[in-house]
C-alpha cells in the first residue's frame, strides 16, 4: 500500500549515533504547521509586495474561497488607509477551512520560531470543541461541554480517530436540537469508534461556513460557449462546424457514415442530448444547427465518441494560444565539441561536506580538484588543513545553498579574507542570489555552477552560459539519455556527481533545537561530536548536517548514489564525501578512477537508469 502523504508528512524518529536506539525525538518532524501571514500585510504591503500566493494544493474549493475572501478583505484596508484590525471570527474561519495544529508565522519574525512544526499530526486538525465528559458506547452518546458552536450537518473527528464523523443527532437534556452555541452542554448521537472519556473533539468542518462559501463561487464556473453546425445524411460522413464568437472555427468530417434505420431512428433531440454530454471539460454547447434526413441510424457510442473528438480539437486549439514559439537550437557556435570530450581525460573533483581536523588529506590519491564549505573557512581550527589541502589541490569554496540575508556581509568577509589566506582557484555556486556577491571575482577565479543551479536541460545550458559559467554540474535527477544528448549540445565542461548521499532536502530548521533560529537555552547538540539521522517508518537512516551559523539543516538520502559512468563523455566527474575515512575515500576514489560503480544494497542508481 502506498502512502498518499508526501514525505514531509510522514512519522520519523531523530536518532544520536551514539546510540541508535534511542530516539531524541519522534513524530512527525517535518510537518510544518501552515503559514498565517494575515497579521504581516501591512508590512509586506508596505515593502513593495504585488503578489500574494495561496498554497492551495489538495485543498478543497471552499478553502480557496475562504482564504482568497479574508485576505481580500484585510488588502483592501490596507491600500484604503483604514485601522487594520482582524475580526475573531476571521481568524476563527481561516482555521476552519484547513490547520495542522494551529498557524505558524513561518520565517516572518527576528525571533527563533519553536512552534514551526507540528508532529502530533500531519493532516487537518480543525478547531478544538471540548472533550468527551462521557461516553455510552451502548447508546453511541457523547457529553461534551462545547467550546465552541455546533449545528447538525457539521463534521467532527476524536484525537485518537482518523475517522470522520458527520454530526446527525445533537441534544440537550435528551431534546433534539438543530444548532447549540459555545458553552452548552450537550449530547451527540450516533457516535461509534475509538472513543473515550477526556478525549479531545475536533469541528473539522462547519455546515454554515461551507454553505456560505460555496454561495460565493457557485456562479463561478462558468465555461466556453461553442456552437455546432451539423449536417447527417444516408451514404454520406458525418460532417460538423464548431465555432464560437472568437477563436474557434474548425470543420471535422468524421468517418461515421449513417444508414437507413431498421428499427428506431436518431432525432435532433438525442444528437443534441449526447452532444451536450460535456461532463468536467471547460466547454458547452450553447446553440445547435442541425440538419438531419430523416429515418437515419447512428450508433450513440460512435456518437460519444465524435464528441469527445470535437472537444479534443478545441481544447487544443485553446492551448495552443498560450503555447510559447521558441527557437529549436538554443545552443550555437560550440567551441567546446563533443569528440573533444570523447578522447579527453575524466577529471576528478572531490567535495568534502564535512572537514575532519584529525584527518590528513594529502594522502588523498587522484584527485584533480576539491570543494571545501565555506563555513570552515570562518573557523581559526581549520586554518592549518584548509592551508596544507588548497596548496596540495585546486582548492575551490563550496557556497551554500542558502545565505540568508542578515548573514551576507558575514560571509563575505569570510570570502575576501580566505582569499587572500589561501592559494585558492574559484567558487562552486549554489545560488544565483549569490552571484551579486562574487561579481568582482569572477575574472580572477573559476565559476563552478553546482547541481544545485537546476542544469537540466539546453535551456538552461544557454541561461547559464549567459551568466559566465564555463563549468556546470548536471542535475542528478537526470537520466543518462538526457545526460547523453546535454553532452553533445553543451559548449561549458560539465561535471557529474558520480558517489555520495544526495541531499533529499533543506530547511531553515533545527531537528536537535526544534526551531528556525537558534535561542540561548538550546541544549547545543549540533556542537557534540555525535552524527545525527532521520529513523523513518522502514527502518532506513538519513543522515542530517546542520549549520549552526544560520540554522539550517540538510537531510541526505539514505542510500548512496554511485553510477557507472564509463561509456559517458563527460569532462569532470564529482564525488562527496559525507562521513568516510580517509581509507573509505580513496577506495572510492580508486573505484571512480576505473570508471566502475560500488555494488551492494546500500547503493543505489538513483535517476540514472529511470525516465525522469
Amino acid at each position: 500500500m502506498v502512502n498518499a502523504l508526501g514525505s514531509c508528512r510522514l512519522k520519523y524518529e531523530l536518532i544520536s549515533s551514539s546510540n541508535k536506539k534511542i530516539s531524541i525525538d519522534n513524530g512527525y518532524l517535518l510537518s510544518t504547521r501552515d503559514l498565517c501571514g494575515l497579521n504581516y500585510l501591512p508590512d509586506l504591503i508596505r515593502i513593495g509586495i504585488a503578489s500574494l500566493k495561496i498554497e492551495g494544493r489538495m485543498k478543497t474549493p471552499e478553502y480557496v474561497a475562504t482564504v482568497t475572501r479574508i485576505y481580500r478583505k484585510y488588502i483592501d484596508l490596507v491600500y484604503e488607509n483604514k485601522e487594520f484590525v482582524i475580526d475573531e471570527q476571521d481568524q476563527k474561519d481561516l482555521l476552519q477551512v484547513f490547520n495542522r495544529g494551529g498557524f505558524s508565522s513561518g520565517h516572518y519574525e527576528q525571533e527563533a520560531n519553536r512552534n514551526l512544526v507540528f508532529k502530533e499530526k500531519p493532516s487537518n486538525m480543525g478547531i478544538y470543541i471540548g472533550n468527551v465528559a462521557n461516553y455510552n458506547e451502548t447508546k453511541g452518546h457523547i457529553t461534551l461541554n462545547l467550546n465552541d458552536n455546533l449545528k447538525v450537518g457539521d463534521t467532527i473527528t476524536f484525537e485518537k480517530e482518523d475517522t470522520k464523523y458527520k454530526i446527525s443527532e445533537l441534544m440537550i437534556a435528551k431534546k433534539n436540537i438543530d444548532f447549540a452555541i459555545n458553552g452548552q452542554l450537550v449530547t451527540i448521537g450516533r457516535m461509534k469508534g475509538n472513543i473515550h472519556p477526556s478525549d479531545k473533539i475536533y469541528k473539522l468542518e462547519s455546515k454554515s461556513l461551507t454553505n456560505k462559501t460555496k454561495a460565493t463561487y457557485a456562479d463561478e464556473n462558468k465555461k466556453h460557449l461553442l456552437f455546432c453546425d451539423m449536417k447527417v445524411q444516408k451514404d454520406k460522413p458525418i460532417a460538423i462546424h464548431i465555432y464560437d464568437n472568437d477563436y474557434i472555427n474548425f470543420k471535422i468530417t468524421s468517418n461515421i457514415v449513417p444508414e437507413f434505420a431498421v428499427k428506431q431512428p436518431i432525432t435532433k433531440e438525442r444528437i443534441i442530448s449526447q452532444f451536450s454530454k460535456t461532463g468536467n471539460t471547460p466547454f458547452a454547447f450553447d446553440k445547435f444547427n442541425i440538419a438531419l434526413q430523416d429515418n437515419l441510424y447512428i450508433n450513440i457510442r460512435d456518437l460519444n465518441e465524435l464528441r469527445r473528438n470535437c472537444l479534443e480539437k478545441v481544447a487544443q486549439i485553446v492551448t495552443s494560444q498560450y503555447k510559447r514559439n521558441l527557437p529549436n537550437k538554443l545552443i550555437d557556435n560550440i567551441s567546446f565539441s563533443y569528440k573533444e570530450r570523447m578522447v579527453n581525460k575524466k577529471q576528478i573533483s572531490v567535495l568534502l561536506n564535512i572537514l575532519d581536523i584529525a584527518t590528513n588529506y594529502s594522502d588523498l590519491e587522484n584527485v584533480d580538484r576539491i570543494y571545501i564549505p565555506l563555513h570552515y573557512f570562518a573557523i581559526p581550527d581549520y586554518s592549518n588543513i584548509i592551508n596544507t589541502i588548497s596548496k596540495q589541490f585546486a582548492t575551490y569554496i563550496y557556497m551554500p545553498t542558502i545565505i540568508k540575508s542578515n548573514y551576507k556581509n558575514l560571509y563575505t568577509t569570510h570570502i575576501e579574507k580566505a582569499l587572500e589566506k589561501y592559494p585558492l582557484k574559484g567558487f562552486v555556486v549554489s545560488n544565483l542570489s549569490t552571484i551579486n556577491m562574487l561579481d568582482k571575482y569572477k575574472n580572477d577565479y573559476e565559476l563552478i555552477g553546482n547541481y544545485t543551479l537546476n542544469v537540466y536541460n539546453t535551456y538552461s545550458l544557454k541561461a547559464y552560459d549567459e551568466f559566465g559559467f564555463l563549468n556546470l554540474t548536471l542535475s542528478p535527477e537526470l537520466n543518462k539519455n538526457d545526460i547523453v544528448e546535454l553532452c553533445k549540445t553543451s559548449k561549458q565542461k560539465l561535471e557529474l556527481i558520480v558517489y555520495g548521499k544526495t541531499p533529499v532536502m533543506t530547511t531553515a530548521y533545527c531537528f536537535l533545537g526544534s526551531s528556525n533560529k537558534c535561542y540561548p537555552n538550546c541544549k547545543s547538540l549540533c556542537t557534540k561530536s555525535n552524527t545525527y539521522y532521520l529513523k523513518d517508518r522502514l527502518g532506513l537512516y538519513f543522515r542530517i548536517l546542520i549549520d549552526n551559523v544560520q540554522t539550517i539543516t540538510t537531510i541526505y538520502n539514505s542510500k548512496t548514489t554511485s553510477l557507472d559512468f564509463s561509456d559517458l563523455f563527460i569532462d569532470c566527474v564529482r564525488i562527496d564525501f559525507l562521513d568516510e575515512n580517509i581509507l573509505e575515500m580513496n577506495n572510492v576514489i580508486k573505484t571512480v578512477k576505473s570508471e566502475k560503480r560500488l555494488e551492494g544494497k546500500d547503493y543505489t542508481n538513483a535517476n540514472f537508469i529511470r525516465d525522469v
